[in-house]
């Protein structure tokens, strides 16, 4: 794959625009204007907040995946761009002609489709929903080397490594992802059956939807980049660890062949791996705070709780194991996730969910999409049955 040329405008569709990562790509864009240009909105339904964004920064065109906003979205408008609807209207705008590359910032599975069809139509891709590579990894990345297209990692820890390794995978001893440990990780189990859902949501470092914050304090989030990091950078699982560090500040590290460690800083912001993301190979001067280290004090580090929080077990296993597995689990904690806050079950009941509807599946090596589809279907049946067996003691119809 060639480099791309320096000092470019890069031309970029963010699908997810107005959740949380697609907010801080507009504050980059708005940042370094000469290097970043939107071309293509997509949200699910905030059709007022998708319009304001639109308003401002006039993209061709826009997608709202909920049809039933899609008047209301047109009424919002001050222009008229092209108006893409549905979920058949996420690979449409995902593949405008236009785009060089396409910000997949989609919660869930609903971003697979969209990414594949920008990688058909030759965009790089920019992922932050890490539920692409955990589902598909196998698929997403052979159809990326096939078209010859880069898919860039914006998870502030993927995008660690990436700037840590400057494309030296095969000297890599371990790959180490940095976790905050979420809101309790100094919590004693016997005390997780009383967690709320209030206490759960009340992350002590990054400001995040609900669903990757609960994410967060069961560290299936940080389960999920593991698998991640095994796809992006080619690295066997057995060689991607987790380390605990509260901080915030040390995004991630990579030891290398002979024992030296090299780690990437910043303060706890998204905008900065969506510029890198965005600027690659170049790196662009830009309004975002600095390090001051003589504030910093200090930097604490400490292994995971391995036995109280088995995400991280879950998710070696199910990414050893590969071909289906992971999308099993992936499908499995989306359920149990919002069972959780719903007030369905209780937090440790999330784990649980996840291992009992992983242990059930046969999986399947080398899937196709098709298959990786079924087994996500499949599992999110399994577990809402479960749920239902722990609820009522008999399985709902």
């Amino acid at each position: 794959m060639s480099i791309p040329s320096k000092q470019s405008r890069k031309r970029v569709v963010v699908l997810g625009a107005t959740g949380s990562i697609g907010e801080s790509a507009l504050k980059v864009a708005r940042d370094i204007p000469e290097r970043m240009e939107i071309v293509g909105l997509a949200a699910k339904s905030n059709a007022q907040k998708l319009a304001a964004q639109a308003n401002e920064v006039r993209p061709q065109a826009v997608c709202i995946v909920d049809r039933a906003k899609l008047a209301e979205l047109r009424e919002a408008l001050k222009y008229k761009p092209e108006i893409f609807s549905g979920e058949e209207g996420l690979s449409a705008i995902a593949s405008l002609v236009d785009a060089e590359m396409v910000l997949v910032a989609v919660v869930g599975t609903g971003g697979l489709r969209p990414a594949l069809a920008a990688i058909e139509a030759g965009k790089d891709l920019a992922v932050a929903s890490k539920e692409i590579l955990v589902m598909a990894g196998e698929t997403v990345m052979n159809a990326a080397a096939k078209k010859r297209v880069r898919v860039l990692p914006v998870d502030s820890e993927h995008n660690a490594i990436f700037q840590c390794l400057d494309g030296r995978t095969s000297e890599v001893r371990r790959l180490i992802l940095t976790a905050s440990g979420g809101p309790f990780r100094a919590t004693p189990a016997k005390e997780f059956a009383a967690i709320t859902r209030e206490q759960a949501l009340r992350h002590p470092t990054w400001n995040m939807g609900p669903k990757i914050t609960i994410d967060s304090a069961t560290l299936f989030n940080k389960g999920l980049e593991m698998i991640e990091a095994h796809w992006l950078f080619g690295v066997e699982m057995k060689r991607v660890e987790v380390v605990i560090h509260p901080q915030s500040i040390v995004h991630s590290m990579v030891e290398f062949a002979d024992g030296s460690v090299l780690a990437q800083l910043s303060h706890s912001d998204m905008c900065f791996p969506i510029q890198y993301a965005v600027t690659w190979p170049d790196r662009v001067p830009n309004s975002l705070r600095p390090l001051d280290f003589g504030k910093l004090r200090q930097l604490d580090f400490d292994t995971p709780r391995y036995d109280d929080f088995p995400a991280l077990n879950l998710a070696r296993r199910a990414g050893e194991t590969g071909g289906s597995l992971p999308a099993v689990l992936n499908a499995a904690n989306e359920v149990a996730v919002a069972a959780f806050l719903d007030g369905k079950i209780p937090f440790p009941r999330i784990w649980q969910l996840v291992e009992e509807t992983m242990n059930r599946h046969t999986p399947i090596a080398h899937p196709s999409l098709d298959a990786i589809l079924r087994a996500d279907q499949s599992a999110r049946h399994e577990a809402a049955a479960s749920i239902g067996t722990n609820l009522t003691g008999e399985l709902r119809g």
